[in-house]
Protein backbone atom coordinates (compact mmCIF):
# COMPACT_ATOMS: atom_id res chain seq x y z
CA UNK A 1 0.00 0.00 0.00
CA UNK A 2 2.47 2.50 0.94
CA UNK A 3 4.48 1.57 -2.30
CA UNK A 4 1.71 2.69 -4.31
CA UNK A 5 1.42 6.20 -2.52
CA UNK A 6 4.95 6.69 -3.09
CA UNK A 7 4.19 5.99 -7.00
CA UNK A 8 1.45 8.15 -7.16
CA UNK A 9 2.67 11.39 -5.72
CA UNK A 10 6.11 10.65 -7.73
CA UNK A 11 3.76 10.17 -11.06
CA UNK A 12 1.05 13.10 -9.91
CA UNK A 13 4.06 15.50 -9.13
CA UNK A 14 5.61 17.77 -11.78
CA UNK A 15 8.73 18.04 -9.59
CA UNK A 16 11.95 15.86 -10.85
CA UNK A 17 12.84 12.98 -8.42
CA UNK A 18 15.53 14.64 -7.09
CA UNK A 19 13.65 17.87 -6.44
CA UNK A 20 10.87 15.65 -4.67
CA UNK A 21 13.49 14.04 -2.47
CA UNK A 22 15.52 17.11 -1.53
CA UNK A 23 14.13 17.90 1.38
CA UNK A 24 14.37 14.98 2.94
CA UNK A 25 17.79 14.35 2.61
CA UNK A 26 19.92 14.82 5.94
CA UNK A 27 23.52 14.39 4.31
CA UNK A 28 25.55 15.67 1.56
CA UNK A 29 27.38 13.15 0.12
CA UNK A 30 30.75 12.91 -2.09
CA UNK A 31 29.65 10.51 -4.68
CA UNK A 32 31.77 8.08 -5.66
CA UNK A 33 35.61 8.91 -6.15
CA UNK A 34 38.36 6.10 -7.30
CA UNK A 35 42.05 6.24 -6.30
CA UNK A 36 44.71 4.40 -7.66
CA UNK A 37 46.60 1.79 -4.72
CA UNK A 38 48.97 -0.52 -5.33
CA UNK A 39 48.24 -2.10 -2.24
CA UNK A 40 44.35 -1.97 -1.27
CA UNK A 41 44.32 -3.99 1.43
CA UNK A 42 47.25 -1.86 2.97
CA UNK A 43 45.19 1.66 2.38
CA UNK A 44 42.52 0.66 4.65
CA UNK A 45 44.70 -0.79 7.06
CA UNK A 46 45.96 2.87 7.50
CA UNK A 47 42.69 4.69 6.98
CA UNK A 48 41.53 2.16 10.12
CA UNK A 49 44.37 2.96 12.45
CA UNK A 50 44.10 6.98 11.25
CA UNK A 51 40.69 7.25 13.02
CA UNK A 52 41.02 5.00 16.34
CA UNK A 53 37.95 6.22 18.32
CA UNK A 54 35.55 5.51 14.83
CA UNK A 55 33.16 2.61 14.89
CA UNK A 56 34.77 0.50 12.08
CA UNK A 57 32.38 -2.54 9.58
CA UNK A 58 33.94 -4.84 7.03
CA UNK A 59 31.34 -6.00 5.80
CA UNK A 60 31.70 -4.41 2.26
CA UNK A 61 34.84 -3.00 2.45
CA UNK A 62 36.04 -0.56 4.91
CA UNK A 63 33.45 1.42 6.70
CA UNK A 64 34.69 4.17 8.95
CA UNK A 65 31.89 6.09 11.18
CA UNK A 66 32.69 8.77 13.51
CA UNK A 67 29.72 9.59 14.05
CA UNK A 68 29.17 13.45 12.25
CA UNK A 69 30.78 11.65 9.67
CA UNK A 70 31.23 8.59 7.67
CA UNK A 71 33.40 6.74 4.66
CA UNK A 72 33.48 3.57 3.07
CA UNK A 73 35.93 2.33 0.58
CA UNK A 74 35.97 -0.34 -1.44
CA UNK A 75 38.58 -2.31 -3.60
CA UNK A 76 38.04 -3.01 -6.61
CA UNK A 77 38.44 -6.72 -7.62
CA UNK A 78 38.99 -6.42 -11.39
CA UNK A 79 41.66 -2.79 -11.05
CA UNK A 80 44.03 -1.34 -8.74
CA UNK A 81 41.27 0.95 -7.48
CA UNK A 82 39.72 2.22 -3.88
CA UNK A 83 36.31 3.38 -4.34
CA UNK A 84 35.51 5.75 -1.54
CA UNK A 85 32.15 7.39 -0.53
CA UNK A 86 31.78 9.77 2.48
CA UNK A 87 28.59 11.44 3.90
CA UNK A 88 28.71 14.66 6.04
CA UNK A 89 26.18 16.83 7.25
CA UNK A 90 27.33 19.63 4.88
CA UNK A 91 28.62 19.62 1.58
CA UNK A 92 31.67 22.34 3.18
CA UNK A 93 32.32 18.74 5.43
CA UNK A 94 32.23 16.50 2.55
CA UNK A 95 34.87 18.50 0.98
CA UNK A 96 37.13 18.65 3.97
CA UNK A 97 36.43 15.40 5.48
CA UNK A 98 37.49 13.63 1.53
CA UNK A 99 40.44 16.00 1.52
CA UNK A 100 41.58 14.50 5.04
CA UNK A 101 40.99 10.92 3.56
CA UNK A 102 42.94 11.47 0.04
CA UNK A 103 46.27 11.25 0.90
CA UNK A 104 45.85 7.42 2.74
CA UNK A 105 43.99 6.09 -0.16
CA UNK A 106 46.40 6.86 -2.85
CA UNK A 107 46.27 8.92 -6.19
CA UNK A 108 42.87 10.34 -7.10
CA UNK A 109 41.87 9.29 -10.41
CA UNK A 110 38.27 10.51 -12.02
CA UNK A 111 36.94 7.40 -14.46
Amino acid sequence: MAFAAVVTALANSNATLSEQISPHQQYSQSGEINFESDDKEAAMAMLVSAYPDATIDRLDGVTVDCGDWWCNVRASNTEPLLRLNLEAATPEEVATRVEEVSPILGLRVDH
